[in-house]
């Protein structure tokens, strides 16, 4: 690798426009990310009448597929990036198709029967995961490109997370109210998937331009590495790197983790407003409750990284996120509004658990480059995305293994049910101490994480 573009990418300070339209790419992934996770299973088991563990079963098939594409998603960036200079097109073509796909995976009416309904569900939300992971395996890659400094991507991540909080109140709060705004279930869900969907594909498509910036800054002397054309070669190279980078595997392993456990959180959470908290409504309360709290601490976060170190900034607002998730355990015998308050402290560590494991993966990325003399971040990128993917949709899955183990009732809209005892313990357990012990795991993972800032930094400065 040439080491002349080095000191360049270290010293650059990112423009304040460079930084906002990276972070506008966050309306994409966080609404992506936030309502189909919060309300897809509901939406099958509520308003189709599918049962509980065949939901789940359907939301973990587009997952693995997500898991499937992503590593050859991230080979082909790379295979763009070598020869083009960009990684801007598959982000276009994500940010283009996603609308469409997003809004037919919520059209289908009840009338068409849970098994016409599971299928057609299915075969929507394949193709929406389809195209946000053209969108987003690229988007991931970036922050190692525009810029080399330890902090200043610590700062482009932050902003990041600050949209992306907004972005989970928007479309957490907003998709449920859009659902309930129109005259009948069948209308409302239809409603919110084709404004989401524009919503999340206008981000995305604002976002890609910042992929221009990155080739400009990649462009002096940078070498990339001759990505394998086959898809076993592909694949064969996202292993090489988990293979060969210790910190890419502690902190992918961390992160893993703790997606599956705010993936059971978030797949609990229409849940526990319709069956604990008793208002479907109250969902909206909820996600204020978290994402209030995470705007205003994003920058508290920077700020703890900038001092302590990003992992250890990183400990302290897992095990803060643990505590939280393991009060509301206390629901099981005194439910109330008092949820909101853990649900607040959870968001606080919450943005930190964005930002910081986001940040660190572009020091990951660079450190595999001066130590194997690899340019590989979409291969990196893509195991990432594929790990995430595993996180959230095994949430989901745990959730509705949950739920049919405690004797869930399933009903289509319109009907009105009781649910046992048992269930209504099952939904809390799911949202407290399950993603409690997963944190605690991750905890444990993060321990072999070893990157300090010293080897960002000090091997750049010697090479100036």
């Amino acid at each position: 690798m040439s080491t002349e573009a080095r000191p360049e990418r270290a010293s650059v300070r990112l423009s304040a426009r460079t930084v906002a339209l990276y972070a506008i790419g966050s309306l994409g992934t966080g609404g992506y990310a936030t309502l189909p996770g919060l309300v897809l299973t509901y939406f099958l088991t509520d308003n189709l009448g599918v049962a509980a563990l065949a939901a789940g079963l359907i939301v973990t098939a587009a997952k693995v597929w997500d898991v499937l594409i992503d590593p050859l998603i991230g080979a082909a960036s790379d295979r763009q990036l070598a020869r083009t200079g960009s990684r801007r097109g598959f982000m276009v073509t994500g940010g283009l198709a996603l609308p469409a796909f997003f809004a037919l995976t919520f059209a289908v009416p009840p009338s068409w029967g849970p098994v016409a309904g599971a299928i057609c569900v299915l075969l929507a939300f394949l193709a929406t995961a389809t195209a946000f992971s053209l969108f987003q395996v690229p988007y991931v890659a970036l922050p190692a490109e525009l810029t080399g400094s330890y902090d200043e991507r610590t700062r482009l991540l932050g902003w990041r997370v600050v949209v992306l909080t907004a972005a989970i109140l928007l479309f957490g709060a907003g998709g449920p109210a859009l659902r309930n705004a129109g005259d009948d279930p069948v209308t409302g869900y239809l409603l919110m998937g084709i404004a989401s969907g524009i919503v999340i594909g206008v981000g995305m498509l604002i976002a890609s331009r910042t992929a221009a910036a990155a080739a400009r800054r990649m462009s002096s002397g940078r070498e990339v590495e001759t990505i394998p054309s086959t898809w076993r070669d592909q694949y064969m190279s996202g292993f090489r790197a988990l293979g060969r980078s210790q910190p890419f595997r502690a902190l992918l392993g961390t992160f893993v983790l703790q997606a599956l456990a705010t993936g059971t959180m978030l797949a609990g959470a229409q849940y526990v407003a319709t069956w604990v908290l008793r208002s479907e409504d109250a969902v909206t309360f909820v996600f204020v409750a978290l994402v209030g709290p995470a705007l205003l601490a994003t920058p508290g976060w920077t700020l703890i990284a900038r001092r302590l170190g990003k992992e250890r900034a990183f400990a302290g607002a897992s095990v803060l996120f643990t505590i939280a998730a393991a009060s509301l355990v206390l629901a099981l015998w005194a439910p109330g509004p008092w949820i909101y308050a853990s649900v607040a402290v959870a968001g606080i560590a919450y943005a930190g658990l964005q930002s910081l494991p986001m940040a660190m993966l572009p020091d990951v990325i660079t450190h595999d480059e001066r130590t194997s003399g690899r340019g590989q971040a979409g291969t990196f990128t893509g195991i990432w995305t594929a790990g995430e993917t595993i996180g959230f949709a095994l949430g989901a899955t745990a959730v509705s293994l949950t739920l049919a183990a405690t004797g869930y009732v399933s009903t289509v809209a319109g009907e009105t049910v009781d649910q046992p005892d048992a269930a209504i313990a099952g939904i809390v357990l799911s949202f407290s101490v399950l993603p409690a012990l997963l944190m605690i795991a991750s905890l444990l993972t993060l321990r072999g994480y070893r990157l300090r800032r010293d080897d960002i930094e000090a091997p750049m400065t010697s090479d100036a």
